[in-house]
């Protein structure tokens, strides 16, 4: 009995021993190959990423943006990969990889408009309409660029308040910046009377804008009549200055039209109305 035993027992070693060398010579050579591809598949994904980045670099991109893509570049190579490195193996990948899909589905529909906003903070920091410290008028609100994220575009209005605007509401939108140009022509409007010499007035508008170096002499000022106004005669200045002095010489030479005008009896008049009463027979 204890031979028939022994026997037995050395059959089914030997059973395993071939079951396991059978295994392993099927096995051992995908699994070798799986770590070359790996090994070499890793390598590839850190050129790849580092391309990425120098070609975000070249552009001039924002660091946090390349720091995002290069990032998720890294991500998406290295998940195929071990998909792949995992099907030659022999492990099914087939259900894994409808699951993540589906998985991407659900979180997509749940984050739709945080990953529009994603897509709309790529294209500002790609292309740059604005930069962090321009001056810029988008979804009805204006104020200074603060801070340019991924998500949201952060202004300070000229009072000192902070609003926060949806990066994919401010891309698919109108975008106007107000610094984007290093030159900005300040547009006035001023009236004198009907009695008034207009040439007179002409030459007090073209000394002010001579007299003040805030005035750019390429292009030049032109000071026109523009229009014959219902109780004035109306003069249209315009003025090239440096982006940085626009508001200092509109309030300026708006004050000192007014005192010169004064001091040379050039009138500015009020809207009036003439109302003439007829008295019947």
């Amino acid at each position: 009995m204890e031979n028939s035993a022994s026997l037995v027992s050395a059959e089914q070693l030997q059973a395993y021993w071939d079951t396991g060398m059978e295994m392993a010579m099927q096995y051992i050579p995908k699994l070798l190959l799986a770590i070359v591809v790996l090994i070499v598949g890793l390598w590839i994904i850190g050129k790849v990423v580092r391309l990425v980045a120098a070609a975000l670099e070249s552009r001039d991109a924002d660091v946090t943006l390349s720091k995002f893509l290069g990032g998720l570049v890294s991500v998406l190579l290295k998940a195929l990969l071990l998909v792949s490195v995992a099907s030659m193996v022999g492990i099914e990948t087939t259900s894994f990889v409808a699951i993540l899909g589906a998985a991407g589905l659900a979180v997509g529909l749940a984050l739709q408009g945080s990953l529009a906003n994603f897509a709309g903070g790529v294209l500002v920091l790609l292309f740059k309409p604005y930069r962090v410290g321009d001056y810029v008028e988008a979804q009805g609100v204006s104020g200074t660029v603060d801070e340019i994220q991924i998500f949201n575009t952060v202004l300070k209005t000229p009072d000192n308040k902070v609003v926060i605007v949806p990066n994919g509401a401010i891309s698919n939108g109108v975008i106007t910046n107000y610094s984007k140009e290093a030159r900005r022509r300040v547009d006035f409007v001023f009236g004198i009377g009907y009695d008034d010499d207009i040439p007179k007035a002409k030459s007090v508008l073209n000394q002010l804008l001579a007299e003040d170096d805030r005035v750019l002499s390429d292009p030049a000022a032109q000071v026109v009549v523009s229009e014959l106004a219902d109780s004035s005669v109306n003069f249209t200045v315009r003025a090239w200055v440096n982006a940085a002095d626009y508001w200092g010489l509109y309030f300026d030479l708006t004050e000192r039209v007014k005192m010169r005008f004064d001091e040379e009896n050039i009138s500015i008049p009020y809207p009036q109305q003439d109302v003439h009463l007829q008295q019947s027979a």
